[in-house]
């Protein structure tokens, strides 16, 4: 399992307090050979009657000095999602 984002938790948290039920942390994808794992999966809790919507949720801070270089490690992370 990859490193945990600096900001997990606090997304973690404010999905939940919008009603979003955390259903995988981290949220398993296999893409061909790869193992990968995106932050969170989660779905949200809708009044009955209206269909459910489900969402996976990277996270990414980009706390480090190279802004450009985690922007094109996020971009490159999303695109092979």
């Amino acid at each position: 399992m990859s490193a945990r984002d600096a900001f997990h938790e606090v997304v973690k948290i404010a999905l939940q307090k919008d009603n979003w039920l955390i259903t995988h942390d981290p949220y398993p994808l296999q893409a061909g050979i790869f193992d990968l794992a995106i932050d969170l999966g989660a779905e949200k809790v809708i009044a009955a009657k209206r269909e459910g919507w489900t969402i996976a949720v990277e996270i990414k801070s980009f706390l480090v000095p190279s802004k450009i270089l985690e922007f094109y490690t996020a971009l490159g992370q999303f695109i092979a999602y």
